[in-house]
């Protein structure tokens, strides 16, 4: 079974995100850029059942700049056998809407023919949330979302989903697609021999035309702005007091 991968190029999570002065949007310049940290999660569960002999290969696709060609290259060294970059801009400052990454993604699939297509459930850049749903609906593939277990039994995927209420477990036919949640494993640091390999290892580069895919912009920011300032939290001196206070000024209840 072959396993198809999507990785994306975000800011890393560690650095503080500054908007632009005019409000256009984030500003990049200069800014570390890392693996969408889901998206690690879910190629250190594709090279996992690699290793128990369940997957026969690894395939990682990026969608994006150029300077994509780095994270695919830190999902080689952790263990994935190729990658395919779909250079779908060339400004940095761009991003590519889900529908169209779903789309892009769709035709690769059609390629690669892959049993399930492991996804991170959101990038945390711009938190859509989206595209592991649009595939499955492009596709007509079964889907789930959220996970935080996963086994495969023959021709079925057995996962645990983190919901509101705690966990659900439930069993899809394959081909699947499925979006990881942080707890489902903690992805491996890539060793220096391993980096080294990575960089021997096939990188396929394509464009959206190879694929017959408009990545045309649907949405328009309007503007961003940083959040609120959190304001100091107050002592109160009795339950009545705190009950008054979220009533009549918090106005949550």
């Amino acid at each position: 079974m072959k396993v198809l991968v999507p990785v994306k190029r975000v800011i890393d999570y560690n650095v503080k995100v500054r908007v632009k002065a005019d409000g256009s949007g984030v500003d990049l310049a200069n800014v570390k850029m890392s693996m969408n940290p889901f998206d690690e999660i879910a190629v250190e569960e594709a090279i996992r059942l690699k290793e128990k002999g369940i997957a026969t290969e690894v395939v990682v696709v990026s969608i994006g700049v150029k300077q994509s060609q780095e994270t695919l290259r830190t999902a080689l060294a952790m263990g994935a056998d190729r990658a395919i970059l779909i250079e779908a801009t060339d400004n940095v400052h761009t991003d590519i809407e889900p529908l169209s990454v779903a789309k892009l993604l769709a035709a690769v699939v059609k390629e690669e023919a892959p049993g399930i297509v492991l996804c991170g459930k959101q990038a945390i850049d711009n938190d859509m949330n989206a595209t592991g749903q649009m595939l499955s609906a492009l596709l007509g593939w079964s889907q789930a979302t959220f996970v935080s277990e996963l086994a495969i039994d023959g021709d079925k995927a057995v996962v645990t989903r983190e919901v509101d209420g705690g966990l659900q477990t439930i069993s899809v036919k394959m081909p699947t697609i499925v979006s990881v949640d942080l707890r489902l494993n903690e992805p491996r640091y890539a060793s220096l021999p391993n980096i080294m390999k990575a960089k021997a290892k096939p990188l396929a580069i394509k464009t959206p035309a190879d694929f017959g895919v408009d990545v045309a912009p649907r949405l328009s920011i309007v503007k961003t702005v940083e959040p609120a300032g959190r304001k100091a939290g107050v002592k109160v001196s009795s339950v009545a007091e705190l009950i008054a206070k979220l009533k009549d000024e918090a106005g949550v209840i």
